[in-house]
């Protein structure tokens, strides 16, 4: 199924992985992000859409290491692809560019975690390599910080990549 633009979309997960999901500081409304997220799977495997998921390393040897437990995706998910990455832009020294090229993906449904970082740094990036990145205004998510509630930050975050870097949209609003 093609997106209302006629292009081709797929779905990319952010960092939902067991270290960071169920980590000390657990994310803002977390599970409630999780069951979008799944309901967003289900979506784009009906439309046959490839789904990809990204998994936030660091060098071996760290608790995040390639492969630890920490960097698992979480049971619930289940993707076509998964890939390591080691900075906050999915597309950075990673395999993601080359999938959508070959899958024919010219859209990119983003979702994930956490909101400041890798999910905002990948929609920008989105769009400075020719893919129109959509952003699910409910299904990315973050923690509070000692400046910030997650929600100030998911709120900003929307409102400032709204246009320029994102079209934003909402799980019950987004289609593949």
């Amino acid at each position: 199924m093609q997106a209302a633009n006629g292009a081709q979309r797929a779905l990319l997960i952010v960092d939902m992985q067991v270290g960071l999901f169920h980590g000390p500081e657990r994310p803002y409304e977390g599970e409630r992000v999780l069951e979008r997220i799944v309901e967003l799977i289900r979506r784009a495997r009906e439309a046959r859409a490839p789904v990809y998921a990204a998994r936030h390393t660091g060098p071996p040897g760290s608790p995040i290491a390639p492969g630890s437990a920490l960097t698992q995706l979480l049971p619930q998910l289940h993707v076509d692809a998964a890939f390591d990455k080691t900075r906050p832009n999915c597309f950075h020294d990673t395999p993601l560019a080359q999938w959508l090229g070959d899958a024919g993906i010219g859209e990119v449904v983003i979702v994930g975690m956490k909101t400041q970082y890798c999910v905002d740094a990948t929609c920008r990036a989105a769009g400075d390599l020719g893919y129109r990145a959509h952003l699910v205004t409910d299904a990315h998510t973050c923690m509070d910080t000692p400046a910030l509630p997650a929600r100030a930050i998911i709120d900003h975050h929307n409102a400032t990549l709204d246009g320029a870097f994102a079209t934003l949209t909402s799980t019950a609003a987004c289609r593949f």
